[in-house]
């Protein structure tokens, strides 16, 4: 009996060993795994598709499906560009092109039409650590605006060219240059005529200004902002502007300040809106401002500026930022936005509604 009863115990001595062993062994790999992430420095990458009356009950599933796809697409090409080491302003640039390039938005292959029935482009992209900056608006020509946007930035004494010499100075730049016909798309004509036949029959309404249809043509922009590994920020907006816009109307997204803004002492930041109410509250660089001078924290000043702020002033919209440290802000104070945001460890979020 006491053989058994010492066997038990010695057996049950070396259990207890093993399952400590096991634990500090694990422990020990999650500790290692832990410190060779913190030994990563920072980065971070966020996104927009544009904000507006986006809702559940107006999305099919493949929509919706199709969406998130594109976003996942975009956000994942400028985080991969992070982490092996590139530059903000390369993850914002080649983030927006995969965006451009989709006519699931209003830039650039998706871009709305005008009351003219052509497409019309902005776009623009700022650099946090030098505050250089570049902008273009009302192109047709140029396949990504953003690019032409970063290469007034790096290669003109300028910081915003327009129509005919944006062009001409995207073709001496070697861009790739399309005919206007590449921007067509079937649904976004369709949008057009609806808006003009509304409006039509709302002429002389004072109230049409309010009309819900007519309202929301005013959004629609694609936007990144980031930080990289060297503790640098950027961000970059690309549209099409106002579906139904008449006689060369701009908007906030080629406005330093107003659409875009980076600032290496506070944060990064693209806006999607209503554009003249951007531009009259200086939304993007206000963000900024209130983060240097009153010393809120990044979703503080976006939640003041677009919560509070623009609604003031009658406008509405969103924007996505991110600070120096890897912070974080998708504000909008519309029904829904297209969003998404990536950090260092790779963990994704997308948002479309109001959620």
């Amino acid at each position: 009996m006491k053989k058994l009863i010492l066997l038990f115990s010695l057996s049950l001595f070396i259990s207890c060993n093993q399952n400590t062993s096991s634990e500090a062994a694990h422990t020990s790999e999650e500790n290692s795994a832990k410190n060779t992430n913190d030994s990563i420095p920072n980065f971070g990458i966020v996104i927009h598709g544009g904000a507006g009356t986006i809702l559940k009950e107006n999305m099919s599933d493949s929509l919706e499906h199709a969406y998130r796809e594109k976003l996942e697409e975009a956000i994942t090409t400028g985080h991969q560009i992070l982490a092996n080491g590139g530059t903000a302003i390369e993850a914002v640039r080649k983030t927006i092109n995969v965006m451009e390039n989709s006519p699931l938005f209003n830039s650039a292959k998706g871009a709305v039409f005008t009351n003219d029935e052509t497409n019309e482009l902005d776009a623009s992209i700022m650099d946090g650590e030098t505050l250089n900056a570049g902008a273009i608006a009302g192109v047709s020509t140029v396949k990504n605006p953003i690019d032409l946007a970063y290469e007034v930035m790096v290669n003109s004494d300028h910081v915003l060219l327009a129509g005919k010499g944006a062009e001409k100075f995207a073709e001496e730049q070697g861009l790739e240059i399309v005919d206007p016909s590449y921007f067509y798309t079937e649904n976004r004509f369709q949008s057009l005529q609806r808006l003009k036949e509304r409006e039509k029959s709302q002429a002389g309404n004072k109230t049409a200004f309010h009309d819900p249809y007519i309202k929301d043509s005013k959004y629609g922009t694609v936007g990144c902002a980031a930080l990289d590994k060297d503790g640098n920020l950027a961000a970059g907006t690309s549209t099409g502007g106002m579906s139904n816009k008449k006689y060369n109307r701009i908007g906030d997204s080629p406005i330093i300040g107003a659409g875009t803004y980076a600032n290496n002492k506070t944060c990064a930041v693209s806006g999607t809106g209503w554009g003249e109410f951007f531009i009259r509250g200086v939304v993007a660089y206000d963000i900024s401002a209130l983060m240097e001078y009153k010393g809120l924290s990044l979703q503080e000043a976006a939640s003041r500026v677009i919560q509070e702020k623009n609604p003031e002033l009658g406008g509405n919209g969103g924007i996505i930022a991110i600070d120096n440290q890897g912070n974080v802000a998708m504000e909008f104070n519309t029904a829904g936005m297209y969003r998404a945001k990536m950090n260092k460890n790779a963990e994704l979020e997308i948002g479309i509604y109001g959620e």
